[in-house]
This record gives C-alpha cells, sequence and structure tokens, in this order.
C-alpha cells in the first residue's frame, strides 16, 4: 500500500546526545542516510522499532510502555528531561505530541503505492491497517466494502478509520499480532 522515500540528504546531529525513532522505517532509511545514528542512544516506540535498532547496529536505550507518542512523551519527561533529543521523522505524523518535547527532523515521507482495480481484495476480506497512511492509501486505490472487516495496529490507526468501517484492534502493536488476529477473524468469517 506504501512506499518510503528518504526526503533528507543528511541527518543534523548538531545538539543532540540521544535518538528519538518511531517505527522501523525511520531507523532504515536513518541507517541509508548516515550510518553514523548508531553512535548514538536511541528510544524506540514499538517492539518493532526496538528491533531495527538492534538489529542494524543501533544502542537501544528506552523502549516505551505503549507505541502511542503519549507513552513517549511520559517518559521522555520522566527519564531523559535534561537530553538533547532528535525525533527522526516521517513527513507526516499522525500525533504532535513531541513537537515541544524534541528537536525533530523530517527524514522521510510515505507515498501511495497505486494498484489497478482488479486487485480490489475479495468480498468478506479481512484488512490489515497499519497507520492512518495505510488507510489513507487503501481508500485511494479501491471503495471499501461493507463485507470488508479491518484489523488495526493499534488505537491511533483505528481512531483514522472511517467511522462506517468495521474493525477490531490487535492484541500487541505488530504486525504479527495483526496477522494473527486476521487469520482467526478470516477463519471465523466474522
Amino acid at each position: 500500500m506504501v512506499t518510503f522515500s528518504p526526503v533528507a540528504q543528511a541527518i543534523d546531529f548538531q545538539d543532540c546526545d540521544t535518538l528519538l525513532f518511531t517505527s522501523k522505517n525511520s531507523v532504515k532509511i536513518a541507517n541509508d542516510i548516515d550510518p553514523k545514528w548508531r553512535e548514538y542512544p536511541s528510544i524506540a516506540i514499538g517492539k518493532e522499532t526496538a528491533k531495527t535498532i538492534t538489529e542494524l547496529g543501533g544502542h537501544l536505550v528506552a523502549l516505551s510502555k505503549e507505541a502511542y507518542a503519549s507513552s513517549v512523551a511520559e517518559l521522555i519527561e520522566e527519564d531523559f528531561k535534561n537530553s538533547k533529543i532528535l525525533y527522526l521523522r516521517p513527513e507526516v505524523v499522525s500525533s504532535e505530541n513531541l513537537a515541544t518535547l524534541v528537536r525533530q527532523q523530517v527524514i522521510y515521507k510515505t507515498k501511495c503505492v497505486a494498484y489497478p482495480k482488479s486487485k480490489q481484495p475479495r468480498k468478506k476480506a479481512v484488512i490489515i491497517v497499519t497507520s492512518p497512511s495505510t488507510i489513507r492509501c487503501f481508500l485511494e486505490n479501491f471503495e471499501w466494502q461493507e463485507s470488508y472487516h479491518a484489523v488495526a495496529i493499534g488505537r491511533v490507526t483505528a481512531e483514522a478509520l472511517p467511522p462506517f468501517v468495521r474493525y477490531s484492534i490487535a492484541s500487541e502493536p505488530t504486525i504479527s499480532a495483526c496477522i494473527s488476529l486476521a487469520k482467526e477473524l478470516d477463519t471465523a468469517q466474522f
């Protein structure tokens, strides 16, 4: 549904001592732009982000309790109030809660992939949505059928769904949890 493209040529590490990542995509793109990010302690939102930081050789110092910006804001205020944090982020974010707490740099943008109408999911399909962007891109490509059921990766994504969409929220904010729930729903035919 989506692709990610770098928009920054370099990362401005000036006046920062800690990095903040809110998705595994931001970690991968930071790594492509400048591997020097690995020299900085990193805070992660979500297990998948933390895993990607570690896999790419970064130094994970904190993982938010929940995969929401509000929980990261709390973590920053409690444990990192004297840190100079640089948030490496996408062009569009679902929450601006972190804007006053950290310095930000947009390093990538999310673009919709175009699909032919022949790729429209079957009736009674379970559609996994992992961000407000994936919802927007799905709806740019296809008409939502009444028989569909969405599986949202979390509360913020679920709140971005149109009001007429039936949905469930995964037990934890990971793609694997979304897939497990989607398989259960598909088998049960909701």
